[in-house]
């Protein structure tokens, strides 16, 4: 073999080599973003969750507020001494 084609070689081997490298990379981010995107899409669903259950609860306090204001307008209130 000549220095040429040997150096032809190791060129193609070293950029074999960089592209397994890259790919490895690739495959891995896509694992990660896949991993991410369930990741999201979960914590998305739970704060859809939380946001239902306090607009439950704000509406117990409003109802829970209208109705002791209703009760004191019925009632009046007791003499103090």
């Amino acid at each position: 073999m000549t220095s040429t084609m040997q150096k032809e070689e190791t060129n193609i081997q070293v950029l074999e080599e960089r592209i397994n490298i890259l790919e490895s990379r690739n495959l891995f981010q896509d694992d990660v973003i896949e991993q991410l995107s369930e990741e999201l899409a979960v914590h998305q669903a739970q704060i859809s969750d939380l946001k239902e259950q306090i607009q439950l609860v704000a509406n117990r306090l409003k109802d829970a507020g209208s109705l002791s204001s209703e009760k004191e307008s019925v009632e009046p209130p007791p003499p103090h001494y």
